[in-house]
């Protein structure tokens, strides 16, 4: 059981609703919690329990380099990584444009895997300090079930998850947990704005709040994985 009271928990992608639902939920649960958007119209987004809030965008290695290099030369406390980032697009992989599928893969899988290899020092050194430091990333259903008229943002999630598969026996011996969350449709309206194509009609899916909740718990009771079927 990990206790979450003054833990310090980076939230990626803070301003949507899944990831301020988790913002919001940690920080109940007596977490600090940093929090990054992408702009600063979407920073507007970010709960009050986000403090502070932070800028990084994905597409940019840039932008991440400045933010990794602003937490660890501030030796920020970094107890734990949730990366709630994602963009999505639909229709046939043939009619995607090559700017959508480089965004595609930027924001959901080289981003945040640029972001926590940078921060890795910040987590193992919360893990010699005694703490018991992770990394949540939500790569969603597709990671399990690929989708047609979604292939492009169903291997973009499927690598998110393969990533945090290999590096979850990597960082064993350092101390630091990885948990992948996958969970099904969610109501956070990310298929009303995506960024090619048009969603298809969608079955009333899960709220926010109802996979929030799951993955809050995850952490807290040290479980390492969350199939679809754990939602």
């Amino acid at each position: 059981m990990s206790d979450l009271k003054s833990k310090n928990i980076l939230v990626l992608g803070a301003s949507g609703v899944l990831g301020s639902t988790l913002a919001t939920k940690l920080a109940a649960q007596g977490a600090t919690v940093m929090a990054t958007s992408s702009s600063l119209e979407s920073a507007e987004r970010v709960p009050q329990a986000g403090n502070p809030r932070l800028l990084v965008d994905l597409t940019n290695p840039e932008s991440i380099r400045v933010l990794i290099d602003y937490l660890i030369e501030s030796e920020a406390k970094i107890d734990g990584i949730v990366n709630a980032t994602g963009v999505v697009a639909f229709g046939n992989f043939t009619d995607l444009t090559s700017e959508v599928l480089t965004k595609l893969f930027a924001v959901n899988t080289t981003g945040p895997i640029r972001l926590i290899q940078g921060l890795l020092p910040a987590l193992k050194l919360s893990s010699t300090s005694g703490n018991a430091p992770f990394i949540v990333n939500i790569s969603g259903v597709v990671a399990e079930s690929p989708m047609a008229g979604l292939a492009a943002y169903s291997s973009s999630k499927a690598a998110l998850y393969a990533f945090g598969q290999a590096i979850s026996r990597e960082l064993r011996k350092d101390g630091i947990r990885v948990i992948d969350a996958r969970p099904g449709h969610t109501e956070t309206g990310l298929a009303g704005r995506a960024i090619g194509g048009v969603a298809p009609a969608f079955p009333q899916g899960m709220s926010a709040d109802q996979v929030a909740d799951r993955i809050v718990k995850a952490i807290v009771e040290d479980e390492k994985d969350l199939p679809s079927t754990a939602f």
